[in-house]
């Protein structure tokens, strides 16, 4: 399974057997910043109930969330711009054969999704996407340092960045 993937998995709604899915996943991973955020994740998460879990998750993500998931809204705010976006990403993501789960296309799960398929993703969502979720990363740094949720964003932020390679010219 691609890193993206289990990235967009660890982002939904915790499920019973998700975390063991989700370790069992980060073992195959390869060794490097995205599977060391992605184990300090886990770790946090484990020590949780699946009540506190799904509790966390909601005040961190979810209903008036700490973080904006909406790749989208992080840069663009509620206007035209952002729009235009997600019409663009959702045509892309169609294309892409990537359901958005009943999301809205710039949210980050989908997103993580369409980019772990796209053969050639939408340059306008490569450019923004890392400035996006550094922007997650600090907010949630800021409002609430211990949050589980943190090395998982830190480890969004390193798998996002070899998109920036791809499109400089080097390999994914």
């Amino acid at each position: 399974m691609h890193a993206l993937e289990v990235l967009a998995d660890a982002l939904t709604y915790p499920a019973p057997g998700r975390l063991e899915a989700l370790t069992r996943a980060a073992v195959r991973l390869p060794k490097g910043p995205v599977r060391r955020g992605l184990e300090r994740f886990l770790a946090r998460i484990e020590t949780l109930s699946l009540a506190g879990w799904e509790e966390c998750f909601t005040r961190t993500l979810d209903l008036t969330p700490i973080v904006v998931p909406y790749v989208g809204y992080v840069i663009y705010g509620e206007s035209y711009q952002r729009g235009a976006f997600m019409a663009a990403l959702k045509r892309a993501m169609e294309a892409a054969g990537v359901e958005l789960e009943g999301e809205l296309p710039d949210h980050l799960v989908p997103v993580l999704r369409y980019l772990a398929v796209a053969q050639h993703p939408l340059p306008d969502l490569v450019e923004v996407l890392p400035r996006a979720v550094q922007q997650m990363e600090r907010t949630l740094a800021t409002l609430d340092p211990t949050n589980p949720y943190r090395p998982l964003l830190e480890a969004v932020r390193h798998a996002v960045a070899s998109l920036e390679a791809v499109k400089q010219g080097g390999e994914r």
